[in-house]
């Protein structure tokens, strides 16, 4: 976890080392940092109410970061490790269906955290992904399977070097559709790996969002698009499997299938599935894809 601060914090040339101390001075005195035990809402940091300060401009899509969203939008709200890398992902998907993204905290307890107080443990709230996009243009599916292709489920709080509740891999639905969708993708992706040789059991959390007074929290914004901005450094703990999620008309009910629709083909994924430390090296823009 320490080496995920201390590029967070960006200290001033030449104070990396006292910076790394001290926030290992703080870890070491909080028993639920980097612990795979999630907080009791009365041990829960009490936060404010005032949200985060972020820009108003998507750094790469140059549309909006938050709402109100234009018409037909819809919204996925997912973590699956340090969310730099998850958010870069899926602003890279093709087509322009992809409106916006943000990074937050989500899933946890204490209102408006900030990262400080966020990697104490002691909010309750997982590293995660916003997404808007336009399902005309891409597929709920399709972001679905870069989701779990694109970190190794099987990881309990944690995701490769990252360990901690805020690492845990959890999708959380917006409505009925969503929450069948992402069982029935948990269990297709379960039968992919199993049939791949890995055994481990996915351990992916799928929660409803009226969990939660609010489900997602925007995090501050040098976080937002962190892998775009110039001085970023190049850092993701993801452990992709290199499992192929096996097409959406193999594990899709006939109710799921009259929902939902998958629009990027098996040739994309065929050369653009994720790998390990893919998207930490790939280009800022999105793939272009006829």
């Amino acid at each position: 976890i320490l080496p995920r601060l201390a590029m967070a914090f960006r200290p001033p040339q030449g104070c990396l080392a006292i910076t790394v101390v001290l926030l290992c001075a703080v870890l070491c005195h909080d028993a639920h940092a980097g612990s795979s035990t999630m907080p009791r809402k009365e041990e829960a940091l009490p936060g404010r109410s005032e949200p985060l300060r972020v820009s108003d401009v998507h750094f790469v899509l140059k549309n909006p970061m938050k709402g109100p969203w234009p018409s037909g939008m819809e919204k996925l709200v997912f973590a699956n490790g340090c969310f730099w890398g998850s958010e870069k992902g899926i602003w890279r998907l093709p087509g322009g269906g992809i409106y916006s993204t943000a990074v937050g905290y989500a899933a946890g307890f204490t209102p408006n955290p900030t990262y400080e107080e966020v990697v104490t443990g002691r909010t309750g709230h997982a590293e995660a992904v916003q997404v808007i996009f336009d399902p005309l243009k891409i597929g709920m599916v399709d972001i679905l399977r870069w989701f779990w292709e694109a970190h190794d489920p099987t990881q309990y709080m944690g995701q490769g070097n990252d360990h901690g509740t805020q690492y845990r891999s959890g999708l959380y639905y917006f409505s009925e559709g969503q929450r069948k969708l992402f069982e029935a993708s948990k269990a297709a992706y379960q039968a992919a790996l199993n049939k791949a040789g890995v055994q481990r059991e996915v351990r992916t959390e799928i929660r409803a969002a009226s969990d939660f007074p609010e489900v997602f929290f925007y995090a501050e914004d040098y976080h937002q698009q962190y892998l775009a901005k110039p001085g970023a450094r190049p850092y993701c703990s993801a452990q992709p499997q290199q499992v192929a999620m096996p097409p959406f008309a193999e594990w899709a009910t006939s109710e799921l299938r009259k929902e939902f629709s998958a629009r990027l083909p098996e040739d994309f994924w065929a050369k653009h599935s994720p790998k390990p430390h893919s998207v930490v090296k790939s280009p800022i823009a999105p793939i272009e894809w006829d």
